[in-house]
């Protein structure tokens, strides 16, 4: 009750500008989880010295679990604030397709939350979420069910260049992770060879 209080009395007392990015987490200004990606940083330093010394590199999945949940809520204000209103509206014919019933997939999907957003307003198509980490798959499973929509979203543990062998997409999503992919080149050519060839390829970087 104590601990309670006294963060009320802190939010009560902070600034408009400092309560949008410390203390709404559906706003678009919403910083916390990047904080927890700084954190990462630090704890993962030794990890990334010994990688430069060795030159083995460092995967995404030895990371520590604060990068992945800080990733996520990093990341999420800026999906709220525009994958409706913007992104999705600026591709050509792909809202219509959505609202008719699509089959998407989004690729290096993390914990959900992007593609959980599509399922929650576009109930008439199928999503499919694919990551190679298998806790966040796990995670995103969760979310899933959390929030209702684990009847037409279902997730995948898989690599980018091998992931959905089971027929064509009509939209691919990968948002903020080409750029952290081994062979990004190699995930583009797989993701030719399963999209529609009327399908799109939506790239947030």
């Amino acid at each position: 009750r104590q601990r309670h209080a006294a963060l009320e009395w802190i939010l009560d007392t902070m600034p408009h500008e400092q309560r949008a990015v410390f203390a709404n987490e559906d706003g678009p200004a919403y910083m916390a989880g990047g904080f927890e990606l700084v954190s990462a940083m630090f704890l993962d330093e030794t990890k990334v010295a010994e990688a430069f010394r060795s030159g083995r590199g460092l995967g995404w999945h030895e990371r520590c679990d604060c990068l992945f949940r800080g990733t996520e809520r990093f990341f999420r204000p800026g999906r709220i604030a525009n994958l409706m209103d913007v992104w999705i509206p600026a591709l050509e014919g792909v809202e219509a397709r959505l609202r008719a019933g699509a089959r998407v997939a989004d690729v290096g999907c993390g914990r959900g939350a992007a593609i959980i957003m599509m399922a929650r307003a576009f109930p008439n198509s199928r999503f499919v979420g694919f990551d190679y980490h298998a806790p966040s798959v796990e995670q995103a499973r969760a979310a899933a069910e959390a929030a209702g929509v684990a009847d037409r979203v279902t997730f995948q543990e898989a690599a980018a260049k091998d992931f959905g062998q089971e027929g064509a997409f009509d939209l691919i999503t990968l948002f903020d992770a080409l750029h952290d992919m081994g062979d990004p080149v190699g995930a583009a050519r797989h993701i030719r060879d399963v999209i529609a060839d009327d399908g799109t390829w939506m790239i947030v970087e």
